[in-house]
C-alpha cells in the first residue's frame, strides 16, 4: 500500500506548497535573466556566475523539498513498516549528488 502522502500526490500544507512556489518563481526568473544575457551578448563570466547562482537556488529547492519528504512521507512510510521506502530515500540522493 503505498505512503498516502507519497509516489502518485502529496498533500502540502499552504505554508508549504507557497514557499515552494515562490521559489520556483525566483528560479524561473533567473533563468530569464541568464537567456536575456545571452541574447545581449553579455560577458561569459557574467552568464557564468548567474547560472551558478541559477544552480545554488535549485539545490535550496531541492534540499527543501528533500527536508519536507523525509519529515513526513518517508517518517510516515518507516512507522508504517514499509522498509523499502529507505531504499527509495537512498536512490535518489544517489541521483541528486552526481
Amino acid at each position: 500500500m503505498p505512503c498516502k502522502h507519497c509516489h502518485e500526490n502529496k498533500e502540502r500544507s499552504q505554508t508549504e506548497h507557497d514557499k515552494l512556489i515562490h521559489r520556483l518563481n525566483r528560479i524561473e526568473g533567473q533563468i530569464r535573466g541568464i537567456r536575456g544575457m545571452v541574447e545581449k551578448d553579455a560577458y561569459c563570466i557574467d552568464i557564468l556566475v548567474q547560472v551558478a547562482a541559477a544552480n545554488a537556488a535549485l539545490n535550496a529547492f531541492s534540499r527543501e523539498l528533500l527536508g519536507e519528504h523525509i519529515r513526513t512521507c518517508v517518517r510516515e512510510d518507516i512507522a508504517a513498516g514499509r522498509e523499502d521506502t529507505v531504499e527509495e530515500l537512498v536512490a535518489t540522493l544517489h541521483k541528486l549528488m552526481k
